[in-house]
């Protein structure tokens, strides 16, 4: 056989082993889930690896396609989980928390099935149970354009992750227990970059390598459980162009604020003297900051970085200009075909105002965290999987968050109360979330599910009067929000994606104290048109364990 029948013979089986009954291509991982020794602080302590890698390994897909990932639980204890950002159209199946999932218990293996659908963007993965992400476990996941999709720069000569947080040195087991008995984690003990904290001292390797006049990409994500974090490039400047999924107006900047859960792409040019430089992350609005560098070479360099590092800015005003600088770009698409700006999200009327108000305070002497006074509790059995077996009302009840919350304490806080919360959300409707946060300190949510149009950050008090401030032309469409003390946050959504969605504070100590809940979204006629059936692999757990199985939804 001639070469060129081999050639086109590959190219047979390669489109038949793509295009089998029209499909999207799949992508196959393989995960072992172990302890490790490392010391990503200098002090050795027991971290989750994954494949024998800390951070986990890189999750890299296309646009649509289909993702399965078989987990293999060899730790001590249950363990789930979630892919930040990743909307799973019609398939809360796969979402990974505590409210959609009965966790793989060790010594088993389960595989996730997903699909990453008319999304791209820069997003990553962590463990949810029992403050396991504390020890690690946590990966990036990137999604790219398909190849007929204009991407609005050109391609860069890398892409590089960087996965930037705070660490502490303590064990996730000893962490929960403070926890369990109602005490705060306090401070984190340092900052590391991909695992690492680096010495800056001009002896660590290096983590990057660039060639002069190259241009590379950058995807940072903020991975961390307490603080928010500055970065920045010694000597160089960022080329904004995505977050979060969206492609953004390109401005350029010399430091960039990234808060609990978010994540950002930026395109960084190599045209400085051939030596090392510095990457610099530094915790934000903390009376001692903490920093962590990591070493970018030029190649051939010789020369080490310089020890003088670029200074952080400070202020929260600071952070809330910069967000108000980030713009959605509306000329050019994202996963389609079409202009991000095609999509006039200011020009929809809203269904419903949901109000949010943030709290802490003591039940039985114990810290909780809350949401219009409500602490989540998770239930034995999962929230869908009850859902699903219609037996909710043995399990939870809907609206205990009102929409309009106004405390009526003396301090301006109500008398927490525990229990699961699932907000129900209407079908297609177009809804308003205020998230207002009277402490002294950053928040950051995320909302599963969804992209939301990030209308609007002030200060102050919300209150109807607020929505001629609104940015109703080019808001950024992500999934995660900052809200700075005594300041509120306004986002907007359609709610077009069924299924059980979880909004949560992106602060580990907060989620696990009750500061999250349920968003339940269901069309008035189940159908395959608009969710999934439950997976044939799913687990069981709970009350629903031996019960016998729900008829599957038709088309």
């Amino acid at each position: 056989m001639n070469n060129k029948m081999r050639c086109v013979l590959a190219i047979l089986l390669a489109m038949t082993c793509i295009s089998v009954n029209g499909e999207d291509p799949y992508l196959f991982y393989e995960w072992k889930v172990t302890y490790g020794t490392l010391s990503p602080l200098g002090v050795p302590q027991k971290v989750i690896l994954i494949n024998n890698q800390f951070p986990g390994p890189r999750i890299n897909g296309t646009s649509n396609n289909n993702i399965h990932v078989n987990v293999f639980n060899q730790l001590d204890e249950p363990l789930l989980f979630t892919w930040n950002g990743i909307q799973q159209r019609k398939n809360s199946w796969q979402e990974g928390t505590l409210g959609t999932n009965c966790p793989i218990p060790p010594g088993t293996n389960y595989t996730y099935r997903f699909q990453v659908k008319d999304q791209i963007g820069s997003y990553y993965y962590y463990p949810t149970t029992g403050l396991l992400r504390a020890a690690g476990g946590y990966g990036p996941l990137t999604v790219v354009s398909r190849a007929l999709i204009p991407v609005p720069f050109d391609k860069p000569e890398d892409d590089y992750t960087v996965l930037v947080g705070d660490w502490y040195t303590k064990s996730h087991t000893e962490l929960r227990s403070m926890l369990d008995t109602g005490r705060r984690l306090g401070r984190p003990q340092g900052l590391v970059i991909n695992g690492k904290s680096g010495k800056g001292d001009g002896k660590d390797e290096p983590m990057y390598t660039l060639t002069p006049g190259k241009t590379y990409r950058f995807r940072f994500c903020n991975v961390g459980m307490k603080d928010s974090i500055n970065v920045r490039f010694q000597g160089h400047t960022m080329r904004l162009v995505e977050i979060e999924g969206s492609h953004v107006v390109q401005n350029v900047y010399d430091s960039l604020d990234i808060h609990l859960g978010q994540c950002l792409s930026v395109l960084v040019t190599a045209d400085k003297e051939p030596k090392d430089y510095f990457i610099e992350a530094s915790t934000r609005f903390t009376k001692e900051p903490h920093t962590a560098t990591a070493t970018i070479r030029y190649a051939n360099s010789k020369s080490p970085a310089s020890p003088q590092l670029p200074k952080a800015p400070e202020g929260w005003e600071w952070s809330l200009n910069q967000f108000r600088s980030f713009r959605w770009n509306l000329t050019n698409s994202a996963a389609r075909p079409n202009p991000q700006g095609s999509y006039h999200y200011g020009k929809i009327n809203i269904s419903r105002t949901i109000k949010l108000v943030t709290s802490a305070g003591k039940v039985d002497g114990k810290l909780r965290y809350a949401i219009n006074s409500i602490s989540h509790v998770d239930p034995p059995t999962p929230i869908r999987l009850a859902q699903h077996y219609g037996v909710s009302d043995k399990v939870f009840k809907y609206d205990l968050i009102k929409d309009d919350y106004k405390p009526t304490g003396e301090d301006g806080q109500d008398k927490i109360t525990l229990g699961p919360s699932v907000i129900n959300g209407t079908w297609k409707s177009f809804v308003e979330f205020v998230i207002e946060n009277p402490g002294k300190s950053v928040q950051s949510f995320h909302m599963s599910g969804y992209a939301f149009f990030a209308v609007s950050i002030e200060p102050g008090r919300w209150s109807p009067e607020k929505r001629k401030n609104y940015n109703l032309l080019d808001a950024v469409s992500r999934n995660t929000i900052q809200v700075y003390p005594n300041s509120f946050a306004v986002i907007m959504t359609a709610l077009d994606n069924a299924g059980l969605w979880n909004i949560r504070a992106n602060s580990m100590e907060k989620h696990y104290l009750g500061q999250q809940f349920y968003l339940s979204v269901h069309a008035a006629t189940v159908s395959l048109q608009d969710e999934y059936n439950m997976p044939d692999n799913n687990l069981l757990c709970g009350i629903v364990k031996d019960l016998p199985k729900p008829t599957p939804f038709r088309a």
